[in-house]
């Protein structure tokens, strides 16, 4: 937290307020504000709620939610996206009464950080200093559970001392990773849950925020941010069932955008939240109750509501997204305030790279594989082809890398590879896409590249072309592609390039990178 000092309170018509006066660019400021009076739920916003409104140096204006403390007092985090002085002042709305406290600023200093993703193209995301960033991840969705429901991995999925967000998170950085995708459910960040949550880290609670669930959120966030690690947060549908009335009734509708609205206020101020999601595989909810599933034009109206709410009450402009298992969804990909598709792909892991591409032809938006592996089924023991479950990891990081994406496919079973000993196969990843990054300043070109028997990528970066081959069979296959220049092999067990003049045609292995420098 980068506050440096803070105001004197001011009260004006019932508002006190204290808050910083100077906040270092995308530094987090946090502001105290006590309100005379009080509804009987503080955090239904049709009861009462109170913003923040700025003006920014630039003039534009801001309006950022603040969210009831659960104690005594409304708290605002806000991250400025501009240097220069804010100018702010509070609006408390209650029933027919609006209050606003005295006008007030801050100062927002320059630093070093770089801000917010936003999208920009189809190969990267960009922060609000215009640095560009490729997504090295996997799913890391949730921590141990106390009572793990698979077959196999029972023992190991309920390991609390390893899988852990404190030891996954560090380990997984540590090794390159720097996106992941964490869930808000039933068993990891409870929010709106009173108990049985199948985990040991919350305590039941009548609170209509679980205290323990979003203090752990708090901690995780801050985490991430001192890990550079960027998250990708499904939000669910919260503690309520996903069915028909949840899509169209006007009261679950307003409860949702509540919980948005707390979400945003709480936790849109993080640079590690690198995009919302509101549903892990809407379509599977669809079809819950195969005899009557929910009409695909329902669903798809209540994203773009939802969408465009989000949009308005989230300030500092995070990448909003949704995801699908395998059915499309009518129009859902042309929502407008929805920002990036995503599908998930499993046992098919040769069809991901062609997926990407039309799914961007055809909707003029990034897409992302959300998860990928080459078993889904869960019933089967993973060990029985436990190589091929990791020659299918290690490929399927490539394809994104040489693919038109900003986020590299993520893996789903994160424990069984945890446990198999290839997180750190993510350095591999990791120095490449920064290599590729540094090269090209975040433009990238693919290249015709043709290898028959196997599947090859080729891309451009500025004056450097990265070359990719998979070759699961027996047979070396000849590799070529149309660049001239300073040819390096790539050593995957050090994570470096090597020099390799001399190798002429390009014989693949089961899988062999190259470097061409001009």
């Amino acid at each position: 937290m980068l506050v440096l000092c803070v105001c004197a309170a001011a009260c004006t018509q019932g508002i006190s307020v204290e808050g910083p006066s100077e906040i270092a660019l995308y530094g987090r400021g946090d502001f105290h504000v006590i309100t005379k009076e009080l509804p009987a739920n503080p955090y239904l916003q049709e009861e009462a709620c109170l913003d923040m409104a700025l003006i920014a140096p630039s003039g534009k204006e801001l309006l950022l939610p603040a969210f009831w403390n659960g104690k005594d007092a409304w708290e605002a985090r806000f991250t400025p996206q501009e240097t220069g002085k804010y100018k702010y002042r509070f609006i408390y709305k209650m029933g027919n009464k609006e209050m606003k406290s005295g006008s007030k600023s801050f100062v927002s200093s320059p630093s070093d950080a770089h801000g917010i993703l936003h999208t920009d193209g189809m190969w990267v995301l960009r922060y609000d200093d215009g640095t560009p960033f490729r997504g090295v991840g996997e799913n890391i969705c949730w921590e141990s559970r106390a009572s793990d429901d698979s077959k196999f991995f029972k023992d190991l999925h309920e390991q609390h001392d390893r899988f852990n967000y404190e030891v996954m998170l560090p380990e997984f950085t540590q090794a390159g990773g720097n996106f992941t995708r964490m869930w808000m459910c039933g068993w990891n960040f409870p929010i709106d849950k009173k108990d049985h949550f199948n985990n040991t880290r919350y305590t039941p609670s009548d609170e209509y925020y679980n205290p323990s669930a979003v203090q752990h959120l708090d901690d995780v966030i801050a985490l991430s941010e001192s890990l550079d690690l960027k998250i990708m947060l499904c939000m669910g549908q919260g503690d309520v069932r996903a069915d028909r009335d949840f899509f169209n009734s006007d009261e679950a509708k307003a409860r949702y955008k509540n919980r948005l609205r707390y979400i945003v206020a709480r936790w849109g101020y993080s640079p590690s939240i690198g995009m919302w999601e509101f549903f892990n595989e809407i379509d599977n909810i669809q079809f819950r109750n195969r005899p009557e599933p929910i009409p695909a034009e329902e669903i798809v109206a209540w994203h773009a509501e939802m969408a465009s709410y989000l949009k308005s009450i989230d300030p500092f402009g995070h990448i909003v997204t949704t995801s699908i298992s395998h059915r499309d969804l009518k129009g859902l990909n042309d929502v407008p305030d929805i920002d990036l598709n995503q599908k998930h792909i499993y046992k098919a892991t040769s069809a991901m790279p062609g997926a990407i591409v039309s799914y961007e032809q055809r909707h003029g938006k990034p897409y992302v594989i959300g998860e990928f592996s080459y078993e889904w089924d869960w019933s089967k023991n993973f060990n029985d082809f436990a190589e091929d479950m990791d020659l299918d990891f290690k490929r399927g990081l490539w394809y994104g890398l040489f693919s038109p994406t900003p986020v590299t496919p993520m893996s789903w079973w994160w424990e069984f590879f945890q446990d198999r000993g290839l997180v750190p196969y993510f350095k591999n990843v990791r120095t490449v896409s920064d290599m590729m990054l540094e090269r090209g300043g975040g433009e990238f070109e693919q290249v015709k590249v043709e290898a028959d028997g196997a599947d090859a990528f080729a891309v451009r970066c500025g004056k450097s072309v990265f070359v990719y081959a998979y070759n699961p069979g027996k047979k070396p296959v000849t590799i070529s592609v149309n660049a001239q220049g300073k040819l390096s092999e790539f050593d995957f067990s050090s994570a470096s390039f090597k020099d390799a003049a001399g190798i002429q045609p390009l014989r693949s292995r089961t899988e062999a990178l190259y470097l061409i420098e001009q």
